[in-house]
Formats: structure tokens, C-alpha cells, sequence
């Protein structure tokens, strides 16, 4: 998923590629994503060329100009891979000299060793929530992927057993926890309290993450009993390498990205002064490009010097880490560039103006809001954005804690059933080696969970506090 400005999501906002009714807007989503859905499982099209396809079905049905459809889709497309699609170039970079430096190995036989069968699963949502805190859920994912394949093939697990854990934990810090961006814009847009809002998270996230994570992956496990796909899994080299890289430099290695973000995270906080010279630099250092890159560049010498690595090994060694994403770069692109028609066409604005006159609770109908949001479109951070500026007032009169948890309540609805709209599910499908139909029984089933048990804890903390 992109990441938006709050400046480009008003833009959207305010200038629809169309300007159809409601009813033909709702008959137009239908008829895009269930050409999307159709095209792939029954006529086994490829995903790139049926989200391309469903976008123009979409943008006809809406009424608009077909040049129009296509400019909102080549944005989209264009906006998605150079943000996302750039991370996980990045991440691939580094999951490879991870794995060929026998980094990532020494990662996996440790925690094997150190950790029960049993206690795998927790294992891997624990390492998820602390790692995805300050990145963003695309980051997460491509650094925690090598580990997570490799731990599910050396331990004989069923993927979705130790894969269901990771991406739980890592989604959750995404919807529910300050410094992610759509958290943040929740807050701003209510004037909640940071500080509140991120503790009454923390309360809210914890059984979310248990729920819709371990305990959630004993069952997906058993409806899709799949292996690690070959085609993804690093390979064991160590085993022909005279030596490897040591367990801690390795893990430093890998975290030095997630505490440059948390730095700059912490400065944004302390600061809070985007004019402050500290705070600039810091924007620099912490952004998720810069993160990435310097990780990889220092992987360069801590992981592939120190396995012996001549520069034309690490050279070959970073030129085959990109050929095999590449069919995940141009997915995860024309997912992005379907959510930007959806967006452009006035989806949202639409479910926004038929909502205004819902009568219920505050909490609930921020809830429900950013969940119609989130299906229509598939980004969390353009359904909680849009969900907090309509709620916004209703929160003038609400306690601190209140509004903080007015914030939770919507960024647990923008987590709501990740389907077909969603760049996050085609990266997740793609990764795991997954059709559709395995993707929604898994992944989307996790994201409502965790939507459904946040707001519930939502609702019996505004009970008490």
C-alpha cells in the first residue's frame, strides 16, 4: 500500500474521476472486484493482468472517461512500486545476503534451539509486534519473511502456523499503535492524546495479536496445510561456507533499520518541530529508504565479509535477489493502481456522505465507517483518514481517554477483511505461495479477527476508563 499524505487523500477526496451517483459508484465496485476474483480463479488469468483489467471494468461502470481510469491506475501503479515496490527491492537485497552469508540460518538454528515447538508460534508474534512498532507493515514483512520460511522449513512447521504469529503481530502495530501513519492522522485529526492513545493501544493490541495470531494459526493451519513455497525459501549455503556471521551481529544487522525508524519516531515525538534542524535530519536517517539501504550496505560487511565474501560474490549475490520478486513487484504495483481508481472514483467520499445519518455509538459508528472504507478500497490509512475526519467532531466533547479510544476503534475498522483491493494481500499471497481462496481462508480471516476483537476491547475499555 502506498503511503499517502493526508494533502493527497483530501485531493482525492475532492476531485473524483466521476461523478456518478451512489447507486452506480456501489454497482461499479462490485463489478471491478468481481472481475478481479473471477478473471483469476476461474479463468486462471494471471493477477497483474486482471487487476489491470478489473480497474477499466470499474472506472466504465463508474462512468468515467476511460482516459481517466487509466491515469488513476498508472498513478496508483506508479506511487505503489515507487514506495512499496522500492522496500521490498531493498528487503530482497538484504534477505538474500541474509540467507547467502548464512545470517539468516544462524537466526533460525538459534531459535530452534532456544525456543519449544510449542512456544514457536509466540515466538514469532512476540519478534513481529517489537519489530513492526516503529516500520511499516510492508517493511516488517520483507525482513521478517527469510526467517519466517526458514523456521517453518527447518522445523517442519505448517507456514501458516509460524507465518499467521508474524503477520499478526506485525498488523497490528500497523492499524492500532502510534508512530504508524494512519494511527498518527487519527490523532490529529481528534486531537487525542499520543501518549494515552498509545498505552490504551498497547492494552487493546496484546489480545488482538494473541487471538488472531497463535491461537488464530492453529486452524488456519489445518484449512491450508501448505509448505514454504521452494521458489521463496533462502537456501542453506552455510553448510558449503568455511564460516558464517555470529547470532548477534547478524540480529543487529537486521534491527539497524527498525531502530533508525524508531529513532526518528522518538525525535518526532520529543521534537515536534518539523522546522528544527534535529528533526530534519533524523526525517532523513529514519525514513524507510534510507533504513533499508543503509542496512544493506552495511549487510555488504557485516554479513557478507564476514562469511568471506569477495566483492564479486556480494555483486552476484545482490544481482539474484531481484529476478524472483519481480512477478511480486508488478502484483503488489496493480494493487496499488486498482485501490487508486477505487479512490479517485469517489468511493469514498460516497460511503461518507451515506453514513453521516447513522444513529449509534460514536465508537461503533467510527468502527463501522472505516471498515466500509477499508473493503471499498483496501487501504487502512485512506479508511482511517477519511473515518477520523468525519468523526472528528463528535470527539470535542469526549474525554481524553475517549478520544484516544475513538482513534482505536477506527484503526481497528481500517484493518477490516483485506481482500482483492488490498496491496498487502497480493504481497502476502505472493510470499507465502498461496492462491486466492487460501489468502482470504488465512490472511483476510486474520485481519478481521484482529478488527473484530479491537473493537470489542474497545468497547469494554470505554466501559471502565
Amino acid at each position: 500500500m502506498p503511503h499517502l499524505s493526508v494533502e493527497m487523500l483530501a485531493a482525492d477526496a475532492t476531485a473524483p474521476i466521476t461523478s456518478a451517483g451512489h447507486a452506480q459508484l456501489g454497482i461499479a465496485v462490485l463489478a471491478g472486484i468481481a472481475v478481479i476474483v473471477l478473471l483469476i480463479t476461474k479463468f486462471k488469468l494471471h493477477a497483474f493482468l486482471s487487476l489491470i483489467i478489473g480497474s477499466l471494468v470499474l472506472g466504465a461502470v463508474a462512468g468515467a472517461p476511460l482516459d481517466k481510469a487509466i491515469a488513476s491506475f498508472s498513478t496508483g501503479l506508479g506511487t505503489t512500486v515507487a514506495g512499496t515496490g522500492v522496500l521490498i527491492a531493498l528487503g530482497a537485497v538484504l534477505g538474500k545476503l541474509l540467507a547467502d552469508s548464512g545470517g539468516a540460518d544462524q537466526i533460525v538454528d538459534t531459535i530452534l534451539a532456544k525456543a519449544g515447538r510449542r512456544a514457536m508460534p509466540w515466538a514469532m508474534v512476540l519478534i513481529a509486534g517489537i519489530v513492526g512498532l516503529p516500520i511499516f507493515f510492508e517493511v516488517g514483512i520483507v525482513l521478517l519473511i527469510p526467517v519466517v520460511l526458514l523456521v517453518a522449513k527447518r522445523g517442519n512447521f505448517s507456514l501458516m502456523r509460524i507465518g499467521i504469529p508474524a503477520l499478526a503481530g506485525l498488523s497490528v502495530m500497523h492499524g492500532l499503535i502510534p508512530p504508524h501513519p494512519g494511527p498518527l492522522a487519527a490523532i490529529d485529526a481528534v486531537k487525542a492524546n499520543l501518549g494515552v492513545t498509545l498505552a490504551l493501544g498497547v492494552v487493546v493490541a496484546i489480545p488482538a495479536a494473541i487471538i488472531a495470531g497463535p491461537l488464530f494459526s492453529r486452524y488456519a493451519a489445518r484449512w491450508v496445510d501448505i509448505a514454504p513455497p521452494e521458489k521463496m525459501i533462502p537456501q542453506r549455503t552455510s553448510d558449503d561456507l568455511e564460516k558464517r556471521p555470529g547470532f548477534g551481529i547478524t540480529v543487529a544487522t537486521v534491527l539497524l533499520p527498525v531502530v533508525m525508524m524508531l529513532a526518528k519516531a522518538l525525535v518526532d515525538v520529543v521534537v515536534d518541530d518539523p522546522k528544527d534542524s534535529l528533526q530534519r535530519v533524523f526525517d532523513v536517517v529514519g525514513s524507510p529508504l534510507v533504513a533499508l539501504l543503509t542496512a544493506v550496505v552495511v549487510g555488504m560487511f557485516t554479513l557478507g565479509r564476514a562469511a568471506g565474501f569477495t566483492r564479486g560474490r556480494i555483486a552476484s549475490t545482490v544481482e539474484s535477489s531481484l529476478g524472483p520478486i519481480a512477478g511480486v513487484l508488478l502484483i503488489v504495483g496493480a494493487g496499488g493502481g486498482f485501490k487508486q481508481t477505487l479512490v479517485d472514483s469517489g468511493v469514498g467520499q460516497m460511503i461518507l456522505d451515506i453514513s453521516k445519518h447513522w444513529n449509534i455509538s460514536t465508537l461503533l459508528l467510527a468502527w463501522l465507517i472505516a471498515v466500509i472504507i477499508r473493503l471499498a478500497t483496501g487501504s487502512a490509512t485512506v479508511a482511517t483518514i477519511s473515518a477520523a475526519g468525519l468523526v472528528a467532531p463528535l470527539a470535542a466533547e469526549m474525554s481524553t481517554t475517549h478520544a484516544a479510544l475513538l482513534v482505536l476503534a477506527i484503526g481497528a475498522g481500517s484493518l477490516f477483511f483485506s481482500h482483492v483491493n488490498d496491496a498487502g494481500f497480493w504481497m502476502v499471497k505472493e510470499y507465502f505461495g498461496m492462491d486466492v481462496g487460501q489468502t482470504l481462508k488465512t490472511w483476510s480471516l486474520m485481519e478481521t479477527l484482529i478488527s473484530v476483537v479491537g473493537i470489542v476491547g474497545v468497547l469494554l475499555l470505554s466501559l471502565v476508563v
